[in-house]
């Protein structure tokens, strides 16, 4: 991404811990935007996307999300009904199946957007890569990756690394960010 770009950092429930991919992404990252949320623990949609979209608008210039989890389906769920056309492409990690078993039942109403369109009937209007795990456990059956590509997006699957957070022993995660790279060079 050029200097012009501003990353936008979306984490997910609970938020990212000091050693999580994402927040060592963000410490390197001196136009990284950290996206804050009044309740972590037990997010709302509806007050999650109007806290992204209020750092969008803070911020001047074009903006690059990169979401790991529920931070992920945030991105998609602001997109439906976005204004913004200053958000130039998105990195979605770990995108979960807000449909699943193991979905944190403290999240609410994150089934508005992708969640709810086993055949979407728009795309995303950013470009979009989303990278999955054939074993996350928040997405076990492969749905939120598929509803990803119906939506528009690039999927990359990068072996069984669990749900791509501090579990999985990423560190900097350097596959992360070839997929990044290759992606938006």
């Amino acid at each position: 991404m050029t200097n012009a770009v501003t990353n936008v950092y979306l984490a997910g429930i609970g938020n990212s811990e000091p050693e999580h991919w994402q927040r060592l992404w963000f410490a390197d990252d001196p136009r990284g935007v950290w996206v804050e949320h009044s309740s972590w623990d037990a997010p709302v949609r509806d007050a999650w996307v109007k806290e992204l979209d209020e750092t969008l608008a803070s911020i001047t210039g074009p903006k690059f999300l990169i979401g790991h989890s529920l931070g992920s389906a945030l991105a998609i769920e602001w997109a439906v009904t976005a204004t913004a056309t200053d958000v130039v492409g998105a990195l979605l990690v770990a995108l979960p199946d807000p449909r699943g078993e193991n979905f944190p039942s403290a999240a609410t109403g994150f089934v508005e957007g992708y969640g709810s369109l086993s055949h979407p009937t728009y795309e995303l209007p950013f470009p979009t890569v989303a990278i999955a795990s054939t074993n996350d456990p928040y997405d076990p059956e492969g749905r939120a990756a598929a509803a990803a590509v119906g939506l528009g997006a690039s999927v990359e699957h990068v072996g069984t690394q669990g749900h791509l957070n501090l579990a999985s022993n990423l560190g900097t995660w350097p596959q992360g960010r070839s997929i990044l790279t290759r992606y938006f060079p």
